[in-house]
């Protein structure tokens, strides 16, 4: 990819995966985090 082809592009970097499960109180079992990691792609998410 060039400067030209990702100049008018937005990259989404989600961090729900790693940030929200550090968050106090909040835990999340594997099949959830397969779930949210499988609509994030669906939604096209760059990186996860």
């Amino acid at each position: 990819m060039t400067i030209t082809d990702t100049k008018d592009r937005v990259v989404i970097f989600d961090t729900t995966l790693r940030d929200g499960e550090q968050s106090p109180g909040a835990t999340m079992s594997h099949a959830e985090k397969l779930e949210i990691a499988e609509l994030l792609d669906e939604m096209g998410v760059d990186i996860i």
